[in-house]
């Protein structure tokens, strides 16, 4: 059996002391005109009735939830876990809550998500826009509201929110670099969908690549993927199909790099020393697959911890959308381990 829920309140401890609720609610939050001494005794009185504030009173009475709502696409995705990680802890330190939302990849469940949000009247949002979303009216409204939103990772510049990004730009530029300066000369790109901004970032930083390096643009070796292990399966088989085939793959992001090294260990290419292969995100499994995944690391924690302190920082007197939108650029880290480095 569950234990009753005390249900002692600012009268309870008013009463014992002799002094009125409104004093006690100044006392329990630090206010500078009660004295030391009755903040004591308030504390000490409240922890002997175990009062627990009630947040719904608390937050109808100054007209904030203390709950940010937080929207990512996965939560099957480390990537997306970590940066929530950062959001907490940032969160936390501010005495905020985080609600959490997972769109499943789906811009019907997004936008579900972002009505759940606004009706349970939470103090911000923040959010990472689904790879299925090409409608932003959902976020739009959002704004309309004049309830804070802060966009990371993939991001619309269009909804003209503040933001936090990694390059994604110089992330894949470095990461094809990365396989050319180990001897690649047809390196392939397995895509995301190009509607979606960080994927078409991407694919231009993989091209630029190639022409710094006087390497020829050979489409056949550019093949679009649904960022999935099975998609990265199916594309790396293709690229294997082909009359020439490559000797180095960048994929567009870890899972797909999961489904390429599928489908060339079952081809026989031995790794890195047929095809050389670098993903992108650096998720947990990565370093404990044989080989291990070579990657790109996208600072998840300070991704989180920076989206949470834009929007507490811009959120200061209710000025939020009054300040020039802000966007976070965050470099990417690059991390070579067994499927790039060729001895």
């Amino acid at each position: 059996m569950w234990e009753p829920i005390n249900k002692s309140t600012l009268l309870d401890i008013a009463r014992v002391l002799n002094i009125t609720p409104s004093t006690v609610s100044r006392a329990l939050n630090g206010h500078s005109a009660i004295s030391v001494s009755t903040k004591e005794a308030v504390h000490k009185i409240a922890q002997k009735l175990d009062y627990y504030p009630n947040r719904v009173a608390s937050s109808l009475r100054l007209g904030k939830s203390r709950i940010i709502g937080v929207i990512i696409p996965s939560a099957e995705i480390n990537f997306f876990g970590s940066v929530v990680h950062g959001i907490e802890k940032i969160a936390n330190e501010n005495d905020y809550n985080v609600l959490l939302y997972q769109s499943s990849e789906l811009e019907e469940i997004e936008k579900k998500g972002v009505g759940t949000f606004l009706r349970s009247r939470v103090d911000g949002v923040l959010a990472s826009i689904s790879k299925e979303t090409t409608n932003l009216a959902h976020f739009r409204e959002i704004k309309r509201r004049g309830v804070p939103l802060v966009l990371f990772d993939r991001v619309d510049d269009d909804l003209d929110v503040p933001s936090v990004v990694i390059d994604d730009f110089n992330g894949a530029y470095k990461a094809t670099q990365h396989l050319i300066d180990g001897g690649c000369e047809r390196v392939a790109h397995i895509t995301g969908p190009q509607h979606v901004a960080i994927f078409n970032k991407r694919l231009k930083g993989y091209k630029k690549a190639l022409e710094e390096n006087g390497l020829l643009l050979d489409e056949e070796l550019i093949i679009a993927g649904q960022v999935t292990i099975e998609s990265g399966y199916q594309c790396m088989m293709e690229l294997l199909n082909l009359a020439n085939a490559p000797d180095g793959v960048f994929a567009v992001e870890d899972f797909t790099a999961l489904g390429a090294i599928k489908a060339l260990k079952e081809k026989g290419k031995k790794i890195p020393e047929e095809v050389a292969l670098i993903g992108f995100a650096n998720e947990a499994f990565g370093e404990y697959i044989t080989p291990s995944l070579s990657t790109v690391d996208q600072q998840t924690i300070k991704m989180g911890e920076a989206a949470a302190k834009l929007f507490f920082d811009l959120s200061v007197d209710g000025a939020f959308y009054k300040s020039p939108r802000e966007k976070v650029i965050l470099e990417p880290v690059l991390v070579y381990r067994q499927t790039s480095l060729r001895t």
